[in-house]
């Protein structure tokens, strides 16, 4: 869409970076209308206006869909179950997907409204955000463009700690098969040695800036991605035996872990930025919705799969599962050790993309500053970003519990509250329905996002501190 200062268009704010350059390109730069006070009347359509040259059709945004969800986060599912047990861990992982598919359910219902109001036929989630408040009860609407940049900050933030733990993903794959071969256990070796030592690799990586460029790259991440899990999955099930000596110690744990489950789960799972991307592109955007809609048909299968690996990873390595799935495998086989390079490689050529999502949205904010050597101060903005991510993994070292502070905080803020906030008062003058149960379901759904957000960040971060002070 045009912006309304410069009139040029603006850098991508969220995760269309799962969308390849091609189909980027498949839509329609349109204007930017102005807000009006339109109720949602149905004489304006928003997806007949949508000028597509070659959208995408449901089975590619279904593919898309998979592809975004499906990440990282999977490798830290064995190690969610072990904090809630078998039994918990699947009743656990059912609630979140079910909550996770539904905020993001609402995100794209809301914009269907907000379309209609606007007059406008696509938007990215902060844009979402800010139409909501700019059309809701006049006492919100002056914080229309401070939700925007809110939403804005917060992907920066999730994004950016999230690249922090690919790092540390990397490093450690790495290390442990360096190590097998150096004769050490890979405790002794320190890791931050290789974490500062992808420094270099990663500051190139970050000055590819096209995205024709990264295309490629994210093909070699997805066929790695799919040989590391496939083995893994091998590994479970056919070698060795399953930890079943003390089954029922395994089906229920305390309390007191459920908050690093949630927040585990909320982060592998969690989908919300790619959403908006998807829905603008494609053929039929109603077909996003619906019982059988893409959404629900793409969040069940991730669901089925996270569940399956969260459940036979604990089974298979019970209480001595480490925080990635990869890391318990046997160093001495060379199965292992090929899931374990496997996975290292296919971070390292996501990293590119999750990257990119940061230095857009930093750019966006800075650019006008830097009008006379625009490129160099490109490049030197995408080196210092990248030195901070690195730094900010030597700091913390860790993976299960960095997962946990971006699952806990910045997830359940972006997947869970916002879409909550805009479903209201997106409705504020349509109607929230009978016995107001749209009010009452989203007082439910934050409520959820506030557990997660308050103990799930106090559990990580508590983590990670005994985890730096053992060190």
């Amino acid at each position: 869409m045009v912006n309304d200062s410069n009139g040029t268009v603006p850098a991508p704010q969220e995760l269309e970076t799962f969308l390849s350059p091609e189909e980027k390109n498949k839509e329609k730069i349109v204007s930017k209308y102005n807000m009006t006070k339109d109720e949602e009347l149905g004489e304006y359509d928003p997806f007949a206006d949508r000028k597509l040259e070659n959208p995408t059709s449901n089975m590619d945004t279904l593919t898309h869909l998979l592809k975004a969800s499906l990440g990282t986060g999977i490798l830290a599912m064995p190690y969610a179950f072990k904090c809630a047990g078998l039994v918990l861990g699947i009743l656990f992982t059912v609630l979140v997907a079910v909550v996770c598919t539904h905020c993001s359910y609402i995100l794209v219902k809301c914009a269907h409204v907000l379309y209609k109001k606007t007059r406008r036929n696509n938007m990215t989630f902060a844009e979402v955000g800010e139409a909501s408040l700019k059309n809701g009860p006049q006492a919100l609407r002056k914080w229309a463009k401070s939700f925007r940049i809110f939403i804005l900050v917060s992907l920066f933030m999730t994004y950016f700690g999230t690249c922090s733990v690919y790092t540390v993903i990397i490093a450690k794959n790495i290390l442990q098969v360096v190590a097998h071969y150096m004769g050490v256990k890979p405790e002794d070796v320190e890791i931050r040695i290789f974490i500062i030592a992808l420094l270099l690799p990663l500051i190139l990586m970050s000055w590819i800036r096209n995205l024709k460029y990264l295309a490629p790259v994210s093909m070699i991440a997805n066929l790695f991605m799919a040989l590391g899990l496939g083995i893994t999955f091998y590994y479970l099930v056919g070698t060795g035996k399953m930890e079943t000596e003390n089954i029922s110690g395994m089906l229920f744990k305390s309390y007191h872990t459920w908050p690093e489950f949630f927040s585990l789960t909320i982060f592998a799972m969690e989908a919300i930025g790619v959403v908006m991307p998807l829905e603008n592109s494609m053929k039929t955007p109603r077909s996003m919705l619906g019982f059988c809609g893409v959404l629900n048909k793409g969040m069940s299968g991730v669901t089925l799969v996270y569940i399956l690996l969260g459940l036979l990873g604990y089974l298979r390595f019970g209480e001595l599962v480490a925080d990635s799935i990869t890391l318990s495998l046997d160093n001495t086989q060379k199965l292992a050790q090929t899931v374990k390079i496997s996975i290292a490689i296919a971070v390292f050529c996501t990293y590119g993309l999750q990257f990119y999502v940061c230095v857009e949205i930093m750019w966006n904010g800075i650019k006008d500053k830097f009008t006379k050597r625009p490129d160099l101060a490109d490049y030197i903005t995408r080196t210092i970003l990248v030195t901070a991510c690195v730094l900010l993994a030597v700091a913390v070292p860790t993976i299960g519990p960095f997962m946990g502070v971006i699952g806990a905080f910045c997830f359940s803020i972006l997947g869970l509250i916002a879409p909550a906030i805009i479903e209201i008062v997106t409705y504020w003058d349509i109607g929230f329905g009978t016995g107001n149960y749209l009010i009452w379901k989203n007082i439910l759904v934050m409520i959820f996002g506030m557990f997660s957000l308050v103990f799930g960040t106090k559990d990580a971060v508590t983590s990670i501190i005994m985890e730096l002070y053992k060190k």
